[in-house]
C-alpha cells in the first residue's frame, strides 16, 4: 500500500503553533525598543540613571514632556516644521517624478547624458563650504526656503520613480496619445495615478528626511528664531539639558526630596521624550501610506 502524502492532522496544528508563537516574538522584539522609550519619557529623569527601566515607568512623571513645551518657541518651531516637510514632499515628488517620466522616454534624445550627469551628483559632492556660499550667493541665508529649494529634486528618488514607470505597460501611452493627449496629459492622468505605490513609498522618505532635519536650520537661518525647526529646537533643548546636568552630584540627584528628584530631567530621560516627540507625526501619516507599499495599480490593468 501507498502512503498517503497528505499531512496529518497534527502537523498543521503544531506548524501553526510554532509560527503564531514565533511571529508574537519577533513582534515583542521589534516593539520593545519604542515601549521601552516611552516608559523612560515618562520615568522620573534621576530615577532613570538607576537603570532598569523596561516596559513601565517606575517613578511616574510628566516633567519630561512639560521641560520640551516649556518654551513657547517650540510651537512656531513645530509649524514651520510642518509646513517645511509638506511643501518639501510635494515639490520633491512632483518635480522628481516629471523628471523621471522626461528620462524614461526612449525618444528623449538627451536622455542619457542628463542621466549620467544626475547619477555623478549621487557620488561626488562639492561639500559642506560651497554648498554654503551656493545658498549665500541665491540670497537664500536666513530665508524659508532655503529649506524647499535644495530639495526639490532627488537623483536616487527619480532613478527609482524612472524604473517603476518602466513597467507600466506602453500600450496605455499609446492608447492616450491616439486620444489625442499630449505628454503632460498623459503624465498627469496616466503615468501619477499608476505611479501611487511608488510616490507613496518615496514620499514617506522624503518626509521622514525634511522632518528630522536640523543641521540646515543650524547652518543656515540659526540667525532667526522665527525661522527655527522643531527638530533644531529639540536639539538645543537636549544641549542645554547636558550642560545644565554636567555636575555628578545633581544628575544623581542627591539632597533632593522626592518632589525636586521627580521635577529635575536629565540627559537621557529628555532624550527619551524628545524622540517620542519628534517621531509621533511620522507615526501617525505611516498607516495612511502602508498600502501602497506593495500593490501596484496597475496590475492587471492590460494584458500584453
Amino acid at each position: 500500500m501507498k502512503k498517503s502524502l497528505r499531512p496529518s492532522g497534527l502537523e498543521p496544528v503544531l506548524f501553526h503553533s510554532f509560527n503564531t508563537v514565533f511571529m508574537i516574538c519577533l513582534v515583542l522584539v521589534t516593539l520593545y525598543p519604542f515601549i521601552n522609550t516611552i516608559a523612560v519619557s515618562f520615568n522620573a529623569g534621576n530615577d532613570t540613571i538607576r537603570g532598569g527601566i523596561y516596559l513601565w515607568p517606575r517613578v511616574w512623571t510628566t516633567q519630561n514632556y512639560k521641560a520640551i513645551f516649556a518654551s513657547g518657541t517650540i510651537y512656531d518651531a513645530f509649524w514651520i516644521s510642518v509646513a517645511r516637510t509638506v511643501i518639501s514632499t510635494i515639490l520633491n515628488i512632483f518635480l522628481t517624478t516629471m523628471l523621471a517620466y522626461t528620462l524614461s522616454r526612449k525618444d528623449y534624445v538627451f536622455r542619457k547624458p542628463i542621466t549620467i550627469i544626475f547619477v555623478l551628483t549621487m557620488y561626488f559632492s562639492a561639500g559642506l563650504i560651497p554648498n554654503y556660499f551656493l545658498i549665500k550667493d541665491l540670497n537664500l541665508l536666513g530665508s524659508f526656503w532655503v529649506y524647499i529649494f535644495p530639495t526639490m529634486i532627488s537623483a536616487f528618488n527619480m532613478i527609482v520613480i524612472r524604473t517603476y514607470i518602466g513597467t507600466i505597460p506602453e500600450s496605455l501611452l499609446e492608447s492616450a496619445r491616439i486620444d489625442g493627449a499630449g505628454d503632460f496629459k498623459i503624465f498627469m492622468r496616466v503615468v501619477l495615478p499608476l505611479c501611487k505605490p511608488v510616490l507613496a513609498t518615496i514620499a514617506l522618505f522624503v518626509a521622514v528626511g525634511a522632518w528630522n532635519s536640523w543641521f540646515d536650520a543650524f547652518i543656515y537661518t540659526s540667525s532667526k528664531q522665527s525661522l527655527s525647526t522643531l527638530q533644531y529646537e529639540l536639539m538645543k533643548l537636549l544641549s542645554s539639558t547636558m550642560n545644565s546636568n554636567s555636575n555628578p552630584n545633581v544628575a544623581a540627584g542627591v539632597g533632593m526630596d522626592r518632589d525636586s528628584a521627580k521635577a529635575m530631567v536629565t540627559p537621557l530621560s529628555i532624550r527619551a521624550a524628545i524622540t517620542i516627540v519628534a517621531s509621533v507625526p511620522i507615526l501617525v501619516v505611516y498607516p495612511f501610506m502602508q498600502k501602497y507599499f506593495v500593490v501596484g495599480l496597475n496590475v492587471g490593468s492590460v494584458k500584453e
